[in-house]
């Protein structure tokens, strides 16, 4: 007969009690959830404040939007390309966080000298926007460009219409904390997952 191994309880051994045993498991356990643990989201730059005007006419500062997580993208009224989709895709993370209204959505049109506050208002009615949460932006094209190159890192607001078809995740902070290409089949998810990792972060 062959000899117990030595990790085998048999003749001679002694077998651990069963308090140690579960005590041994909790902590495994907790050292595999602590290893889990996604890293923070990294940032990727800080949007300054600034100062435009919204769908509504009134005069928009973003300090409203202080303590906040918010998204941002940047679209046109006319445009008949991906902004449609975009928008529609806006909408669908303006209904998948109905329960956090905390959650902020921005478009900033790069057409300023043609999208008015009407014109954007009938635009956002169009795409069902939640006027309490939802926010089209528009104002002086200098201002905008300076936020859509050099603040967000995405493109000019020069009168070209050419624009980025990029989603930007931005903390409570105003810190840019992750990008998203909206023809990415995966973007939604991925942009909802990292907002779920922003609201679990320490304020």
């Amino acid at each position: 007969m062959r000899p117990p191994a030595e990790n085998s309880p048999g003749r001679g051994s002694v077998s651990a009690p069963p308090r140690w045993k579960a005590a041994t498991g909790i902590t495994v356990l907790l050292l595999l959830a602590a290893c889990a643990q996604a890293p923070p989201l990294p940032i990727y730059g800080q949007i300054p404040r600034f100062d435009l005007t919204a769908q509504t006419g009134q005069p928009f500062d973003s300090g409203s939007l202080d303590g906040h997580i918010w998204i941002a993208n940047f679209v046109y009224t006319t445009c008949p390309g991906p902004c449609p989709m975009m928008s529609h895709q806006m909408h669908g993370i303006q209904e998948s966080t109905a329960a956090t209204p905390a959650v902020k959505l921005v478009s900033f049109t790069v057409d300023p000298e043609h999208d008015t506050p009407p014109v954007l208002t009938e635009y956002a009615k169009h795409f069902k926007a939640d006027p309490a949460r939802w926010t089209f932006l528009t104002g002086d094209m200098a201002r905008l460009n300076d936020l859509g190159l050099n603040a967000f890192k995405l493109n000019k607001v020069d009168g070209n219409l050419d624009h980025s078809t990029r989603f930007v995740l931005i903390d409570g902070r105003r810190r840019i904390r992750g990008y998203y290409l909206s023809s990415d089949d995966a973007f939604p998810k991925n942009l909802l997952a990292d907002l779920h990792r922003l609201q679990r972060e320490p304020s």
